[in-house]
């Protein structure tokens, strides 16, 4: 059995395979000929309808040496804070944790929780108070964060915040159904990080 572990030991460490990263395959457009082609077997007298990946641009390449820059666009449900603004660091409230993403990060996707979004702008620091959302990293230092709700941090009302936990924390402790308590807890998680938002 010794025996057989060393042989396989070095026949492990002398491969050379390995699985390609997502970021080393080419930007190529994909055409899915498939479906239009059994599409004018069916129905040859009418164009195919178009499929999604027709409707998708091509993956950017990913650049061989790191962008100096990072862009970012903001977006939430009824605006766009920030489209494609270049910026050196944001800092993002995920469910794992505060996540600071650089030019060259590697491509992720993160759950946002209630919290404050930092945009770095060389000395300027812009922070946004976020709801919920995600944000997506892509390999050639391109930031996609998308919020349900997000306010400039100098516009909320520290007085209303208080008043705010404050009702909630007293629904949670009287509330008798299951919608009841989970309601009473979102608002009690969201203007507790409202509270350490402009408290710290």
């Amino acid at each position: 059995m010794l025996r057989q572990s060393s042989r396989l030991l070095t026949r492990a460490t002398t491969m050379t395979w390995r699985r390609p990263f997502s970021t080393d395959l080419p930007a190529a457009n994909r055409v899915d000929s498939t479906f239009p082609e059994a599409w004018k077997k069916v129905i040859p007298n009418t164009e195919p309808p178009m499929t999604p990946s027709a409707f998708m641009k091509p993956r950017p390449v990913t650049p061989l040496s790191i962008p100096s820059k990072l862009s970012v666009n903001f977006v939430l449900p009824y605006s766009s804070e920030l489209s494609g603004k270049e910026v050196d660091m944001v800092i993002i409230p995920a469910t794992t944790g505060q996540m600071g993403v650089l030019p060259g990060h590697v491509a992720t996707i993160a759950e946002l929780k209630p919290g404050v979004l930092s945009v770095h702008e060389g000395n300027d620091v812009t922070k946004y108070f976020v709801s919920g959302g995600f944000a997506f990293v892509h390999a050639n230092s391109f930031a996609d964060i998308v919020a349900v709700e997000a306010v400039p941090l100098d516009q909320i009302d520290p007085n209303l915040v208080q008043k705010g936990l404050t009702e909630f924390t007293q629904k949670l402790s009287t509330a008798s159904t299951d919608e009841e308590k989970a309601e009473a807890q979102i608002g009690v998680d969201v203007h507790s990080a409202l509270n350490a938002a402009l408290t710290g």
